[in-house]
């Protein structure tokens, strides 16, 4: 009898321990996290030099100073953010990895299975967003089209005629473009540029396309006074574009941006998360921080991990909707 209440409590001792174990192998006891002189990973899924990574390095040393330890940006690029996205959604759920992610093409990848990504939605735990970059419609300087409407209507006269630019297949631009081309029953070229905005721009002023598409952080940078924007993509003026019209002045209901964002792997014990969660909304709301962002035509459109993952689930409905028809185009 006294030997088998001994082998009881060696079971119960050693489940304990596998418990214990167990916990601090997903980083469960937040009182421990961040462990001093542990780094922490924040991948981002573009190249250096990009909105995305910009904006990473613009708060990460604000988290530094919140959550206490390093915060690395480490840059994997390729596949339209893909590779980083699967880095991060494969990453052990201890808060160690957590990644900066840009919509839409974290929304849309995995709603296109040709793409073959092993992740969806339900990989990530939401943590926050910090921008919201609007896209605009830039015309020439010079252009015969004075305004929004009048761009418009001659679209709708002659569809198809004049030529846009878009980065891609399932980009922003395209999104927006076809967003547009539902609200206003205009028809537009559009005319991908996939090595990016700066050669998208490069074309535009070149004459060898009519329209420029792009987000306001993308006129900022350029800074020429060839380029005339005539409709920005949301519901107020831009604050970095204050002489530019949104389409809702123009009469049409269209806002399309690009959103930008942190995440960490699903699974994340919530003490942890909540750590995050709370270092984020610091960080990004910090007065020094926002000035950064503003010089970058980066706006801060803060909301904190809830209302982002609603957010992030409003997107993507929007986008199984404008899916099919992209597909059918291209």
């Amino acid at each position: 009898m006294k030997s088998k209440t001994i082998a009881a409590l060696i079971s119960v001792g050693a489940l304990a321990v596998g418990l214990t174990a167990c916990s601090a192998g997903t980083g469960a006891d937040a009182s421990s996290w961040p462990q001093k002189g542990k780094a922490i990973e924040l991948i981002v899924a573009y190249a250096p030099g990009g909105s995305v990574d910009t904006a990473a390095r613009v708060v990460a040393p604000e988290l530094e100073k919140e959550l206490g330890t390093t915060v690395e940006v480490i840059n994997k690029p390729g596949a339209g953010g893909q590779i980083g996205y699967t880095a991060v959604a494969n990453a052990k759920p201890d808060g160690y990895t957590i990644g900066a992610v840009s919509a839409p093409s974290v929304v849309v990848t995995p709603l296109d299975e040709s793409r073959g990504a092993t992740w969806t939605r339900d990989s990530f735990l939401p943590l926050a967003r910090q921008v919201f970059d609007p896209q605009v419609i830039a015309v020439k300087s010079d252009s015969k089209f004075e305004d929004l409407n009048s761009l418009i209507d001659y679209a709708k006269a002659h569809p198809g005629e004049l030529s846009a630019t878009t980065t891609g297949i399932q980009t922003g631009e395209q999104f927006a473009m076809l967003s547009v081309e539902k609200a206003t029953g205009a028809k537009f070229n559009l005319v991908a540029f996939s090595e990016g905005a700066a050669s998208a721009m490069t074309a535009f002023l070149g004459d060898h396309v009519d329209i420029y598409v792009g987000n306001v952080s993308d006129i900022v940078d350029n800074g020429n006074e060839d380029v005339k924007v005539i409709g920005v993509m949301d519901a107020e003026r831009s604050e970095s574009l204050p002489d530019a019209p949104t389409f809702k002045e123009s009469g049409y209901d269209v806002e399309e941006g690009t959103a930008r964002g942190y995440v960490a792997p699903a699974g994340l014990p919530d003490d942890v998360a909540k750590k995050l969660e709370d270092a984020f909304a610091k960080a990004i709301q910090n007065a020094d921080v926002i000035k950064q962002m503003d010089k970058l035509g980066l706006p801060t459109a803060f909301l904190d991990a809830a209302d982002y993952a609603d957010y992030w689930k409003e997107q993507e409905n929007t986008y199984k909707e404008l899916l099919p028809e992209i597909k059918a185009g291209s």
